[in-house]
Formats: structure tokens, sequence, C-alpha cells
């Protein structure tokens, strides 16, 4: 059975992408060798994943939503041992495992995507994949990769820069698809932090809370945003120790700059532990 009659579906946010120069380096930015085990979401018709299994690549796991594209994949690429395809959707059914995830992920699902394979700020994905290149919108992608002071630069760069080392592959014009998507398209690669660069849980909840709290007001300066937080001169002396002004706002500070002021606000709700309690014996009055 081949794809002939099967036709993009927007509900699925079905764009293949034909342009081979961007699929050769999309493979190329993988940096695939012998021993990696390669997860494609959304495979379509199989462009990318053709390209996956000319790479020296050990397997290659494919998750498909649309089961009308099943039995062309299966036909296409069934006699090669190192293919499999899972049928079902990738936001909710058990991922193969793998090393790294190579995709042109749908636009529609973009979000959730990215968290179900990177996790959460409390609650990153472990082990995690060694890269992701995954092709999305471009906007998405800008604000991913945007550093402070850009008019793109957002709560969810903060987050996956805390998650991960994100940078651009290339711009992908419409021209590259079929059917065009509307959009500018970008590639990108993200290579998740190790285990001893990840944040605690902890601190991780009290960036995310201040990351929520003030990129709601994201025109507002810092200080006014989280005005009643605590003391004012608790907070002029937090701020100068993470290296914040609170005259900032939000889009101006690095990601450390939150870790920095998340960490001063935390350590305000641990009050120090007493002799007594540290196994020693309190000293004598």
């Amino acid at each position: 059975m081949s794809f002939r009659g099967h036709h993009a579906r927007k509900r699925f946010g079905q764009h293949w992408l034909v342009d081979a120069d961007v699929l050769d380096r999309i493979v190329g930015a993988a940096g695939l060798g012998p021993s990696d085990r390669v997860l494609e979401v959304g495979p379509g018709r199989g462009a990318l994943t053709q390209r996956l299994l000319a790479s020296p690549a050990a397997a290659v796991a494919a998750v498909e939503l649309d089961r009308d594209l099943i039995s062309g994949l299966r036909h296409r690429f069934g006699q090669d041992p190192r293919f499999s395809l899972l049928e079902g959707d990738a936001l909710a059914v058990t991922l193969p495992p793998a090393d790294k995830v190579v995709a042109n992920i749908p636009f529609n699902i973009t979000g959730p995507l990215l968290e179900r394979l990177l996790g959460r700020l409390d609650r990153p994905l472990d082990p995690p994949y060694r890269r992701l290149v995954l092709l999305v919108q471009q906007e998405v992608a800008e604000r991913i990769r945007s550093r402070p002071g850009s008019s793109a630069y957002s709560a969810l760069s903060v987050r996956l820069q805390l998650l991960a080392d994100c940078r651009s592959v290339c711009s992908v014009p419409p021209r590259c698809f079929q059917p065009p998507p509307r959009v500018m398209s970008e590639v990108i690669a993200l290579d998740p932090w190790p285990a001893e660069r990840r944040l605690g849980s902890d601190l991780a909840r009290g960036v995310e809370q201040l990351l929520r709290r003030c990129f709601a007001a994201r025109r507002k300066m810092v200080g006014s945003t989280l005005r009643g937080i605590t003391a004012p001169e608790v907070l002029v002396h937090l701020a100068a120790q993470a290296g914040v002004s609170l005259q900032q706002r939000p889009q101006e500070l690095a990601p450390q700059a939150w870790v920095a002021l998340a960490a001063g606000l935390n350590r305000l709700k641990d009050p120090p532990v007493a002799a007594a309690d540290s196994g020693r014996p309190a000293a004598s009055p």
C-alpha cells in the first residue's frame, strides 16, 4: 500500500517537509552515531524517516497518530530491522526508549509535546534525551532561544534554557512544505542539561512561581510585581544579592537571575536549623 490518495489533514497539523536540504540539515544536526536510538514523532509519509534510516543510527522508532499513514509506512520501511512503528498519540502512549528525538512537530501540539520530551522545571525528564532536533513554528523557536532584552524573551525562554542548551539550526520557509503553512518555521536543537546542572525541585518551584507572577505583568517593573511578597527592605537586599535591579522588567532578567532570586526567597522560608536539631549538643548557656 502507498500513500496515494492521502491528503494532509488540518486537524493533525500535517505539513509534509519536502525540501531535501532542510531534511539533510535536520539529520546532520542530530549527530547520529551507531549507538543512537532515535525517536521520530509524526513521520508522516517518511521523508525524514528515510534519511534517519540511511544514517548510522542503531534504531529508528516512529510514533504516528494518523492511522491512514500506518500501512504506507510499514510497507515502505518495514523490511528494515532497525525500524519500528507505534500507532498512537505521542502525548498519551508510552514512548519507545531512545537517546535522541528528531521530529517535524505538528504545530498544534508543540507546547505539550515539548513538556513530554523535556519535562518541567520541577520535574525534568529523567533520564533526559541526549539531543532533540525539532522543526517548530519560528515564533515558538524565537521564544525558546531568545536572550534577555529581546521582545520574544518570555517565561518559556527561561524554562527551556534552564532545562537545555537551545540553539537554532536553520530557518524553514513555507515553500519547503506540502501544503505550505502560513508561517515561517525553524529547526532547533536542544541538548538537555545533565542531572548536576538541573534545578532541585524546591528551587524549580520557586522559579516557576516567580515566572508566573512576573510575566503575567511583563510591562511592570519586577519590584512592583513582587511588592508585598516580603518586607520592602528584605526584597531590596535579596534583589541586590541576586544581581537584580527591582527597576528591571521580567524580560530583562537572565535565567540565572531568576534562579538566584528564587533561592533567596526560598531561604526566607527555611529558618536556620537549631544546634539541637543538627545532631550536635546545644551550647551551654
